[in-house]
């Protein structure tokens, strides 16, 4: 019975409870891990988008613009255009209840349990790249990109760029009213509330937003936005300074050699004519050595850029250096907000820097299980295709520990009388201990280093005659090693030196 206005109604208030019932009961469930945690964020956030739109709805139908709500309440009391008539509304609507249960005879039953748990299974779709690393991370390479090719940026790693693109207040005030400057910061700003929107899904970043444009304005105001002090001064006459200092240079020939991009900057700064050849330029340039500014003709400055409306461009620059610096105050707040995940990002980057391709992959597959890990049930059955032993906590113990520790491991050593130690570090500190040295002892061989690891008689004995083997082979053998030096200097061995003499060939 949708089609009357005041059940429409009566349906959109049914539909913003029952969807409150289900973020309340949503937020009671703790989430067992950061993927889930995000999840439930989204969940609940559409569902508050769902609750706006319908209340929207409702407003609209109570402040019934078109008079429909009131004609509806006056029919069902009976009200129409002859008069009052309360029997005839009654069976008016009687008769529209019959017709419209003739038409839908089985209408479905709505089981109110099912639709809670159907919606609180809904998992939302969020798209995070791979250098985001399910929103761990932030992925600003395109921007940094955009830094490191462009006039106000620098040519620094990735890492440097993480810790100074949330201050743009040390860039140069002139060189952010440029084209590509606004574009940049607009991107950049893009791309900070797309991934906190993400990220943070519950909080309501519009509202922040909204307060950092209120405090812009008072301390624009006032000239206390850093790096936008003296705003209104821009406009004023200021000595200029060219970018090439002329005590250099003699002649202006010699200006030439520096190039026509930064004769063109040179002149510019000073507000001179740009065009011509290069000698033109470098004449022009040249002659604001011994003359000063005010004293030049007309014809070599440039003229100013009016608008249609009358209004010179350098009228315009407050309005859109004030549009920079507003982009550049929301950056600063977003920066903040994202604080610890910048840091996260900063040390993940330093540390992909000592890592090889094959570890970088290692590592992502790493992260894929930990997360899968995380995501099980409280109730103890854990991620563990190791069968690593469980800790202190009930949860399996890390594998690095295992590792160093070889828990669950049994080692039986044949010299100490086949005893059994359990564990690596029991194992290896076996070797020290009496028992395992007076066995090495009934066998007539010293526990040295050599021996260690070997827990089998016979191969202790193996190893034990090598050694003996190649100790004779390092005695001292005169004939051998035993040097002898004829008159003219040539050195033998004893051996070669007794046959040469006895052959009297020295």
């Amino acid at each position: 019975m949708s089609s009357t206005l005041l059940e429409q109604t009566r349906s959109n208030h049914e539909e913003i409870e029952r969807l409150e019932r289900i973020i309340v009961q949503d937020l009671q469930t703790e989430p067992s891990s950061s993927k889930d945690r995000l999840v439930q964020g989204h969940r609940v956030r559409n569902m508050i988008q769902s609750i706006m739109r319908t209340t929207e709805k409702l407003v609209e139908t109570y402040e019934d613009k078109d008079g429909a709500r009131e004609d509806e309440i006056a029919a069902l009391g009976g009200h129409t255009a002859t008069g009052i008539n309360v029997y005839s509304a009654f069976y008016d609507r009687l008769k529209e209840i019959r017709e419209y249960h003739r038409k839908y005879p089985s209408g479905p039953l709505v089981d109110a349990s099912a639709d809670y748990e159907a919606l609180l299974k809904v998992e939302p779709v969020i798209s995070f790249s791979g250098e985001e690393g399910a929103g761990r991370y932030l992925d600003l390479h395109d921007l940094y990109n955009q830094y490191i090719n462009s006039k106000f940026g620098e040519r620094v790693e990735y890492s440097v760029y993480l810790d100074v693109f949330s201050q743009p207040e040390k860039i140069s005030r002139k060189l952010k009213f440029s084209r590509q400057y606004k574009k940049y910061m607009e991107a950049l700003l893009e791309y900070l509330v797309n991934f906190f929107q993400r990220t943070e899904p519950l909080q309501d970043l519009d509202k922040m937003l909204s307060k950092v444009e209120t405090d812009f304005e008072e301390q624009f105001a006032d000239g206390k936005v850093v790096g936008w002090e003296n705003h209104g001064q821009e406009n004023e006459p200021q000595p200029q300074h060219s970018v090439i200092d002329l005590d250099y240079y003699t002649t202006a020939e010699e200006l030439i050699e520096v190039g026509p991009e930064k004769l063109k900057e040179a002149l510019g700064a000073l507000g001179l004519k740009v065009g011509g050849t290069l000698q033109q330029r470098a004449e022009r340039l040249f002659l604001t050595k011994d003359t000063p500014l005010e004293k030049l003709d007309k014809k070599h400055f440039a003229k100013p850029i009016v608008k249609q409306n009358g209004d010179a461009k350098s009228t315009q620059e407050p309005d859109s250096g004030k549009q920079i610096a507003l982009t550049e105050a929301k950056v600063k707040k977003l920066c903040s907000l994202l604080d610890e995940t910048i840091e996260r990002t900063k040390q993940n980057i330093v540390k992909k820097q000592a890592l090889t391709y094959e570890e970088m992959e290692e590592e992502r597959e790493g992260e894929e299980e930990r997360a899968e890990e995380e995501s099980d049930d409280e109730e103890g059955d854990f991620y563990n295709p190791l069968k690593l032993p469980m800790g202190w906590d009930g949860k399996p113990i890390p594998y690095w520990l295992y590792k160093l520790h070889g828990l669950g491991q049994k080692f039986e050593c044949e010299i100490c009388g086949n005893s059994v130690y359990m564990g690596r570090r029991a194992f290896e500190r076996h070797f020290k201990e009496f028992q395992h040295q007076h066995g090495m002892r009934c066998l007539g061989i010293p526990n040295t280093k050599n021996f260690n690891e070997i827990t089998s008689i016979e191969e202790a004995k193996e190893l034990w005659k090598k050694i003996q083997e190649r100790q004779g082979v390092n005695k001292w053998r005169p004939e051998l090693e035993e040097e002898y030096e004829d008159r003219e200097g040539n050195i033998y061995n004893k051996k070669t030196y007794s046959d040469l003499q006895r052959q009297g060939l020295i």
